[in-house]
């Protein structure tokens, strides 16, 4: 089985990270989120493809979830002796992957060319794609501070403003990659990580021509609310900030039309037969992924489901 997961973040990250050690590495590529794409200290960054990246290598830092493992931070050390306002840590060897990339792109690479020459250089077999080579920003407008990038809602304010809206700048213009959609269309099933529904999963979806292949697939999502809670990030406030309760039924209902299965955590349970009323298959399981055992768990979990949806649609 042919599978293309949808992802970004640490959650995202994880489940990939276990359908990794299930599938053969031809069976399973990967679209990621490049919305929170931004120029710091003139350097390119893409804070979700760099996730999945260092995840499949190994390099990830488990502690965190960002960067990676056994970094060292003198150049940072070195700039914040100078007054420089790092609000956004560059870990070393971090730094020098953003310079190659940055270095890259403005001889006319494109992000999709130059994050497959880093997975070949990270010896990754699995196929990563940024969600398009079209620059497009998430925007969040808030209360208090006005129209924000993303990583300065994120990061540098610890999305602490109060959220009235999100845009993605640059959307309507935006062009589907031939290698996102070749993985599109070839594939016999959509995994939706879990992931941030508006600012992780909402960018990749709303490239224009992806939702009309999605049409003819068979799609699930997992959730990343678990008991009203996001495991990690900004979901359960945005949610609530948006006027909606955080809760796994919302986030089916934010995939209402889109997706046939869904899966949810056990502490979420009761909402099962909620999400059943539209017709969409629902499943309740262990969603915390807090080790490689429990993402392999998952992950399985994830490819039975969505493979009897599968055989299903094609009956």
């Amino acid at each position: 089985m042919k599978v293309v997961a949808l992802a970004g973040g640490v959650g995202g990250a994880k489940l990939v990270n276990g359908l990794s050690r299930i599938l053969p590495f031809d069976n399973l590529s990967v679209i990621v989120n490049t919305g929170d794409d931004f120029r710091y200290s003139g350097l390119y960054i893409c804070p979700d493809i760099d996730t999945i990246t260092y995840t499949l290598a190994g390099l990830n830092n488990p502690i965190t979830g960002w960067g990676r493992k056994d970094e060292t931070w003198k150049v940072n050390e070195e700039r914040e002796t100078w007054g420089y306002p790092s609000w956004f840590h560059l870990g070393d060897k971090d730094l020098a992957l953003h310079m190659e990339r940055s270095r890259l792109i403005e001889e006319g690479y494109s992000l999709t060319e130059i994050t497959r020459y880093f997975s070949k250089n990270f010896h990754i077999s699995q196929t990563i794609l940024p969600m398009t080579d079209s620059i497009v920003r998430t925007m969040i407008n808030t209360r208090e501070l006005g129209k924000l990038a993303f990583q300065e809602y994120f990061v540098k304010h610890k999305f602490q403003p109060r959220l009235t809206s999100i845009e993605l700048d640059g959307i309507q213009t935006a062009r589907i990659s031939t290698e996102v959609e070749a993985e599109l269309q070839s594939c016999d099933l959509v995994i939706i990580c879990p992931s941030n529904p508006f600012v992780s999963i909402y960018p990749i979806i709303s490239i224009p021509g992806i939702k009309r292949i999605l049409n003819d697939k068979t799609i699930i999502a997992v959730s990343p609310i678990i008991g009203g809670k996001a495991v990690k990030g900004p979901a359960a406030k945005m949610f609530e900030e948006l006027g909606m309760a955080s809760s796994s039924y919302n986030v089916a209902k934010f995939y209402r039309g889109l997706i046939q299965g869904f899966i949810l955590d056990r502490a979420d349970e009761t909402e099962v037969h909620l999400i059943d009323q539209w017709g969409i298959i629902s499943m309740a399981t262990d969603t915390l992924m807090s080790d490689l055992d429990s993402q392999i768990r998952l992950a399985k979990q994830v490819i039975k489901f969505g493979s009897t949806l599968a055989k299903g649609n094609e009956a």
